[in-house]
């Protein structure tokens, strides 16, 4: 056999235990380093570096999916939000002809418990507690609670009573006379200060009974609102910690009004079409200086913010209407008149914001938190560059360089956040690549290869491509103005001329070379005759100017991807600082005099900011104890993870299940490939020993076929050898493949296709390697390889010894849904978001899981047909257990604040209606949001701390895995807390929120907490808890793989057959697949 086989090396694969990650965010992949290295999530953004376990493998560079004003991790690109400018990590848009129908009302929920009997008296709550929200819809009609009206109908005597409507009456919050008095919220005064004083850690208090928990949500409006937190937090943990939180404490003047006025900016004189042109915002600030400087008495600058397109926020009144504003954008240049039209649309109290933490207030008032965070921006944006919701500095050091003409530049990222100790200023350290601003010619010789001036025309296309798009000032002349690059002129200066028209029309026209131009009009002599010149020219009207004097304009992104190897690491190290090192640059970034707290800006607004992070207890849960196999007598044996790290290995241990592999292929992309060729007759043998030692049985591969990585160029070729093998094997053992290993010589964008059709049109499991880590056969990697090949065939690789807290003694099934979105590119204005949906299919190990992928609208956070999609996977799990899951407990990733309205009122509306559409099927339901895209970080006290066994542990300076906050820094009522469940070896570690919105399950927060740490430990593809929960990194799987789909579709559209891309069944699996891990 062995002669069948010859050597190589080199290639691509997909990885186990450490690979690149794409996702959202959106958006934009994500790109995972050993521990914890994220670079793109999510659908829409860019992300950048940080510290995390294993993530999905890379997309093509040029598969890039991130919108370039965003990014993902603060280490790098900012793990920002999604759209909404002023709501924390985003949300909410207009809606548009092409959106679905208006949401539905949430349908009612059957009653579940009855009220006590009519002896039993309401008795309030303590009056400064902030009102109780009421119960969720209920399929009996609403009656009045006046204590004239008669007595409800009595459901059952378990039940707590229904809590009042709000009213305009003073609140009051009712408990069941059996609940002990609920702790009243802290009555949030703006003067408010943090504990930032390490003392003893507070004694644990016990959580209350669940019969005295709040009540799954709340309804206002008709709307559902998110409930609140059932105790004062959890209590559980095997030790307690402190840490800091880089969140700064704002007091501000309740007293104050901020005066809200919408702007509108027009040219006096419009275009010849009559169409109006969108002003650039570089252009709309200089207008707006412009008019405010002219007349500073009526128009104080130090007393207005703007937010450079709509919106001014002032503390003084305004005059309104509308100004005429004359303006040149450099000295040659004719004036142009803009007409300035200010309208007074809000009066914006900030005593509401005050009711709002204090919980007298449901809703949140967005405005005046938009308003506050315009006003926190407005120093920075005059002194720093902004690049969406991120400010860096205008100049660098020459230790920032990274070589090719790019530097580093050290950032931050802010918002405004509602918390328990009052509204507090959340600011993150962050890192990002810009272009040099100097002179083109300088930065062509620095980052084009082979650059030299006597040898243009051999470097050409490569000056083309690295100038295109980008933006230039000239130095020539006085000018504000920034020009962008559209191209190169044919030919080189000394040649070039145009026709030149007398704007007095006294004289003709007449024919005027570049050269005699600048020298008779500027008073400039052309150096570099023999280069072509920049054309700077819109709408296809061309404007030459000389390189020689053109600059780069200042911050110009450059992504991370495109660097040279050594700039790449600098980068990192930059990006990944250690806990310590980020704190410090937290502090001082606060302090700057270009931060947010600098100038007299926010003391002019009545705000004031508090330099010193808040100090939060916080506490450390416990690891669950392990299940795995014996490695020689199959026995099951239970293991307890490292304390510190909270790792595990497979050294004489095997897995639960092992899937026996009697039918497999082997096809060797690699094989003509002289210096990246597999050698096949050492990586076979040594995979199936290693798969042994797992306690996974894999005979020889059935085929072994060799072919050349020029397949994946051409998608008839490559569909034509995937059908061959399959054909092949089928002939020779009437039976389908179980998988295919596929080894690839290097990455190539025909992966993508291979995946689409293999996973949509023949049904085959596929797994993909590189040659060159095959070839060296790591023990660990061929381990790796081994535990995604053994999920994806419904294998168990580990499971947890008990079962998940909450449901220990429940005898009804439960399943584990995740949701996500993953959205296309900022340049792409026509690919569709691609919505996955995946859930558990077994109970109790809740370890395996199916998934459905399905195309949406353009950039469309909302899942469309959630309820469907959530509904086949229920059939699926009754298909497979022969019964349908009663409690289930759904993960929503992707969403900011300003999207949990769409999350409760019409996904959890959509899924409700479906699954009780013409049944009397009514599962219990918990919808919780998880948000990595924040910039909450939190730092250890001490540095090394003592473990429960007095023995010191070292944590490289970050929190332990399983460090849990749920006070202070939370919401001030509503159900939230941080949860950091991995080991951050690179970095600074960041937890994962986690925001519960709906309840009928009646959670603590214990439990929840564990609940949530335990599921972190059946990720199927390490040997190690995970980040975030699995349902939601599997969401976040398979909606990257269905950005695959869509580019396979793509590349096969450009040959000679297409595929209609918004089509759901190009997404749709093939049935023989359709319940399996095929996206690990």
């Amino acid at each position: 056999m062995d002669g069948r086989w010859s050597g190589g090396g080199g290639g691509y694969r997909e990885r186990a235990g450490g690979s690149y990650r794409g996702r959202n965010g959106g958006g934009q992949p994500r790109h995972h380093y050993g521990e914890d290295y994220r670079g793109g999530r999510r659908p829409g953004h860019s992300r950048g570096y940080e510290e995390d376990e294993t993530p999905p493998p890379p997309p093509p560079p040029h598969l890039w999916r991130g919108s370039s004003d965003m990014g993902h991790d603060p280490d790098y690109y900012y793990y920002g939000g999604r759209s909404e400018e002023y709501d924390g990590n985003g949300g909410g848009r207009r809606r548009s002809s092409r959106d679905p129908p208006p949401r539905r009302p949430l349908p009612p929920s059957p009653p579940r418990r009855l009220l006590p009997p009519p002896s039993l008296q309401r008795r309030p709550f303590p009056p400064r507690s902030p009102p109780r929200r009421p119960l969720p819809p209920s399929s009996l009609p609403r009656r009045s609670l006046h204590p004239s009206s008669p007595p409800r109908r009595s459901l059952h005597p378990s039940s707590p009573p229904r809590r009042p409507l709000p009213s305009s009456s003073p609140p009051q919050r009712w408990l069941p006379p059996s609940s002990p008095p609920r702790r009243p919220l802290h009555s949030v005064l703006v003067t408010l200060e943090s504990r930032r004083t390490p003392g003893p850690v507070p004694e644990m208090e016990r959580s209350r009974p669940l019969d005295s928990l709040p009540p799954t949500s709340s309804k206002c409006m008709d709307k559902v609102l998110p409930i609140w937190r059932p105790d004062k937090g959890g209590t559980s943990a095997i030790r307690s910690t402190i840490v800091r939180v880089n969140h700064f404490p704002v007091k501000f003047n309740s007293e104050k009004i901020i005066l809200h006025y919408d702007v509108d900016v027009k040219p006096e004189i419009l275009p010849k079409h009559g169409r109006s042109v969108k002003i650039p915002k570089s252009i709309l600030f200089m207008i707006k200086e412009k008019l405010f400087s002219d007349d500073p008495s009526r128009f104080p600058l130090s007393k207005t913010a703007f937010d450079g397109e709509k919106n001014i926020f002032s503390v003084v009144e305004l005059p309104t209407g509308k100004f005429k504003v004359e303006f040149s954008e450099s000295e040659d240049m004719k004036i142009r008149s803009y007409i300035f039209t200010i309208k007074l649309v809000n009066q914006l109290e900030l005593r509401k914001l005050v009711d709002y933490l204090s919980g007298k207030l449901l809703s949140i008032p967005r405005e005046i938190l938009q308003g506050m965070d315009v006003v926190m921006k407005e120093n920075p944006a005059r002194h720093m560059i902004s690049v969406g919701r991120s400010f860096y500095p205008v100049k660098f050091s020459e230790n920032d360089d990274l070589g090719q003409g790019i530097v580093s530049s050290r950032g931050f990222l802010h918002s405004l956040k509602p918390t328990a100790q009052g509204l507090a200023l959340c600011l993150d350290y962050s890192v990002l690549a810009f272009r040099k601003p100097i002179p083109v010619i300088d930065f062509l010789e620095e980052h084009v290869k082979g650059f030299r001036l006597n040898d243009f025309r051999r470097v050409r296309k490569e000056v083309e491509v690295a100038l295109k798009g980008l933006k230039v000032r000239v130095n020539h002349r006085l000018c504000k103005q920034k020009y962008t690059i559209s191209g190169l002129s044919g030919e080189n200066t000394r040649y070039l001329s145009f026709i030149a028209e007398d704007p007095e029309g006294k004289s003709s026209s007449k024919k005027v070379g570049i050269i005699d131009y600048f020298r008779g009009k500027y008073g400039k002599d052309i150096k570099y005759k023999d280069l072509p010149c920049l054309d700077v020219g819109k709408n296809n009207r061309k404007n030459y100017v000389p390189m020689e004097f053109c600059i780069l304009a200042e911050g110009q992104r450059f992504l991370k991807e495109k660097l040279d190897n050594p700039g790449a690491r600098k980068l990192k190290d930059m990006s990944l600082v250690l806990p310590r090192v980020r704190e410090n640059n937290i502090c001082e970034l606060v302090r700057s005099r270009t931060g947010p707290c600098g100038g007299d800006m926010i003391n002019n607004f009545g705000i004031e900011v508090n330099m010193r992070m808040t100090t939060v207890a916080g506490r450390v849960i416990m690891a669950p104890e392990l299940k795995l196999g014996g490695a020689h007598n199959g026995r099951m044996s239970k293991i307890t993870v490292d304390r510190n790290k909270c790792h595990w290995n497979f050294v004489g241990k095997s897995v639960v299940e092992g899937k026996h592999i009697r039918r497999w292929a082997v096809l060797d992309f690699s094989a003509y490939e002289d210096s990246k060729r597999l050698r096949p007759n050492e990586f076979i043998p040594k995979f199936i020993r290693r798969c042994a030692g797992l306690g996974i049985i894999m005979d020889e591969p059935l085929l072994y076929q060799s072919a050349g990585m020029n397949a994946f160029s051409n998608v008839d070729m490559l569909r034509e050898l995937l059908l061959g093998v399959v054909e092949r094997v089928y002939k020779s053992t009437r039976n389908q493949l179980q998988i295919l290993l596929c080894v690839m010589a290097m990455k190539d964008p025909g992966y993508n296709y291979l995946k689409w059709f293999c996973e949509t049109n023949i049904g085959i499991v596929t797994q993909c390697c590189l040659s060159f880590p095959a070839n060296k056969a790591n023990d660990q990697y061929l381990a790796n390889l081994a535990l995604k090949m053994n999920a994806k065939l419904g294998g168990s690789n580990v499971e947890l010894i008990e079962q998940l807290p909450h449901f220990e003694n429940d005898d009804g099934h439960v399943m584990f849904i995740g949701a996500d979105v993953n959205h296309p590119g900022a340049w792409d204005s026509g690919s569709p978001s691609i919505a996955a949906v995946v859930a558990s299919v077994n109970w109790p190990a809740a370890n395996r899981y199916a998934a459905r992928v399905r195309p949406q609208f353009h950039r469309s956070e909302k899942i469309l047909n959630f309820g469907d999609m959530c509904l086949e996977l229920i059939e699926t799990y009754a298909r497979v257990n022969r019964a349908k899951p009663e409690k289930i407990v759904v993960f929503r990733d992707g969403v900011s604040e300003g999207q949990f309205d769409m999350v409760l009122n019409e996904e959890l509306a959509d899924l409700k209606e479906a699954i009780q559409r013409g049944t009397s099927y009514n599962p219990t339901i918990t919808l919780i949001v998880t948000q990595k895209r924040h910039q909450t970080r939190l730092f250890p006290e001490n540095k090394r701390e003592r473990g429960s066994g007095g023995e010191d542990r070292n944590l490289g300076q970050n929190v332990s895995p399983g460090t849990v906050v749920d006070t202070i820094v939370v919401h001030p009522f509503e159900f939230d807390f941080y949860l950091c469940s991995h080991y951050g070896g690179i970095g600074t570690s960041k937890p994962t929120h986690y925001h519960v919105l709906y309840d009928e399950h009646r959670f603590t927060s214990d439990q929840l907490q564990k609940l949530i740490y335990n599921l972190c430990f059946t990720f199927v593809r390490c040997t190690k808890p995970v980040s975030l929960v699995p349902p939601v990194y599997y969401a976040d799987l398979a909606a990257y793989r269905g950005r695959l789909y869509h580019d396979a579709l793509e590349l096969e559209r450009s040959g000679p057959t297409s595929a209609p891309t918004f089509d759901e069944r190009s997404y749709r699996l093939h049935g023989d697949l359709e319940n399996t891990m095929f996206f690990v």
